[in-house]
């Protein structure tokens, strides 16, 4: 079958299977919500108990509400949207009139994202290596919520699917190619403190301040309202309501954030395992992983983790790709902050030996 407008044949067709909604968006919605419910019941508080105009703090509330909704189901409604091509030279993503493509032969590395809700669905990003950071995004490409995405990887690689794949509950060294064999694998024996994780345990601590001044203060003044009898009882449980409602916000986002800055990370690395086979680098993290050709590696750079009396090292895989050499998004120099999957090998104990198969690998791996 052809495609009459790209005169290429299609391989593959398809659209999310199960639309989701990400965690940002989802993020902004509860907490708008709140704010909407919180400056409601501030206005029936003021409006009842001192009779003040409360028109101001109605529509902020009419506002949050709106984004709420909107930060809801707008993304469903675009990701239903959206529909996915493959064909025998490009990988195309459409929404309406909004196109995207990338070259099947330009693609670098590719990273699934399972989505933990429906078995066997997840998103694939596919990335191209640029020279710099700042022109990654224009060379990405995300499939979202598709079945059996790495089936569907195996296709827009050239491969023919082995039988295991599509269910991202197996363990990763079980979903190879067929004749794949894996020459090494390790485990991540620590962690480091990025400049994400640091600001991020920064703002953590102000927000604990900050959710403790806020309740300290509010408390003995509740309790002073209270004692003077001067809202009714209705009115005085709304304002109390309103006010546990926000420090109950407060304290959630704090421990949401600390979760992140210390906790997170932890879980994250015990997740987490690398492997080189004979063809490619895989990475699993949790519900992530990525999947690297070894001929688009062009150096392997091995740096000390930091601590004086540690044997580990990390592995920075410096990309190569047509008319493109990645240093940043690839993640060496100190890429991936910013919580992005990429390919490097975090303190892992035998780094020569990766170092050495990785260096030494396909036919005309060092010919860059």
């Amino acid at each position: 079958m052809r495609d009459s407008l790209f005169g290429e044949e299609i391989l593959w067709q398809g659209a999310p299977r199960e639309a989701s909604i990400a965690t940002p968006y989802k993020i902004a919605a509860i907490v708008s919500a709140i704010v909407a419910v919180v400056g409601v019941a501030f206005a029936v508080a003021i409006s009842t108990g001192l009779g003040m105009p409360v028109g101001g703090m109605l529509g902020l509330s009419a506002w949050s509400a709106t984004v709420a909704l909107l930060a809801w189901r707008l993304p469903l409604a675009a990701r239903r949207a959206e529909r996915y091509t493959v064909t025998d030279k490009r990988v195309l993503w459409r929404r309406g009139g909004l196109r995207r493509s990338i070259e099947r032969s330009a693609i670098t590395y590719a990273v699934i994202r399972w989505n933990p809700r429906v078995a066997g669905v997840g998103d694939l990003v596919l990335e191209r290596a640029v020279p710099a950071g700042a022109l990654r995004r224009t060379l990405t490409v995300t499939l979202f919520d598709v079945e059996a995405p790495d089936r569907l990887l195996a296709i827009i690689r050239g491969v023919e699917p082995t039988a295991p794949v599509g269910d991202g509950s197996r363990p990763l060294a079980q979903r190879l190619d067929a004749g794949e064999r894996v020459l090494w694998t390790a485990l991540p024996k620590g962690g480091r403190w990025t400049a994400r994780r640091a600001i991020t345990s920064v703002g953590a601590v102000l927000l604990a301040l900050s959710a403790w001044r806020m309740m300290s203060g509010a408390l003995p003044a509740l309790a002073k309202v209270g004692r003077l009898h001067a809202l009714p009882t209705a009115t005085l449980a709304v304002l109390i309501g309103a006010v546990g409602i926000a420090s109950l916000l407060m304290l959630v986002v704090t421990v949401w954030v600390a979760y992140v800055a210390w906790v997170q990370p932890i879980l994250i690395r015990r997740s987490t395992r690398y492997f080189v086979t004979d063809r490619r680098v895989l990475i699993r993290r949790g519900m992530e992983e990525l999947f690297l050709d070894r001929r688009r590696i062009a150096y392997v750079i091995s740096a000390p983790t930091g601590a004086a009396t540690d044997s580990t090292r990390d592995l920075f895989l410096v990309l190569d790709g047509p008319q493109a050499r990645a240093y940043s998004p690839s993640g060496a120099f100190g890429g991936g902050d910013d919580g992005r999957l990429v390919p490097v090998f975090s303190a892992v104990d035998d780094a020569d030996t990766a170092t050495e198969l990785l260096s030494d690998g396909p036919e005309g791996l060092r010919a860059a």
